[in-house]
């Protein structure tokens, strides 16, 4: 491949992700935006996810549309990295491994759950809904190609997937944070009854879902 080629793939998933941030100038005090910058770098940063990332944007005064936007954006812009530069990825510590173990059973998991090529974008989207580790733009991705799924929709699916699941966290988060903001106890209490229903939530999805960690 022409060096100016390899180097246009490279950088054209993180060139998008720093033109956002700067535009996020254009909408944010300066102050909130570097705040922004900030969660969109601890994002990849694991144990880190929408489900922590978002309500603290939120509770650090970032409004919650711009948070549900701006992560869902880095699962879009992270799936065009790794549909751009798949074979770079495997050589990436850490990142490599882990994309190497989730192929090795990614044949077994696909006849586990054929609705997921049956449903093609649809059914992929919902992968990315679901809130488990690995279910962002790298292991959907990959997905999306053990589905069949051209660049396109794969894209195309983790924007669908990735808008709704932050939308759904960003939201819960705003109207705990006025709950909290109202009337303290009934807002803590809310917020402990949301987190204890998601974890169990997340405990029985992982489990019907461990082969891909396996």
């Amino acid at each position: 491949m022409p060096l100016p080629l390899t180097i246009l793939r490279l950088s054209l998933p993180v060139l998008l992700a720093f033109a956002y941030f700067f535009g996020s100038f254009l909408v944010l005090p300066p102050e909130k935006s570097l705040i922004l910058g900030g969660l969109m770098m601890v994002y990849y940063i694991p144990p880190a996810g929408k489900e922590s990332i978002i309500p603290l944007g939120i509770g650090l005064g970032i409004p919650w549309w711009m948070m549900a936007t701006s992560l869902a954006l880095l699962d879009v812009i992270t799936s065009l990295f790794m549909i751009l530069n798949f074979g770079l990825a495997l050589r990436i510590p850490v990142l490599g491994p882990w994309i190497s173990r989730f192929l090795s059973t990614g044949g077994t998991f696909m006849q586990k759950h054929p609705w997921l090529s049956r449903w093609s974008v649809i059914g992929v989207a919902f992968f990315v809904f679901l809130p488990l580790q690995g279910t962002g733009g790298v292991g959907a991705t990959i997905v999306g190609m053990m589905a069949g799924l051209s660049p396109a929709k794969i894209l195309l699916a983790i924007g669908i997937g990735a808008t709704a699941e932050c939308l759904m966290f960003a939201l819960g988060s705003e109207l705990i944070w006025r709950l909290i903001l109202e009337n303290l106890y009934l807002g803590l209490g809310v917020a402990i009854a949301v987190v204890s229903f998601g974890a169990v939530i997340y405990l029985l999805l992982r489990r019907r879902f461990s082969e891909l960690h396996e």
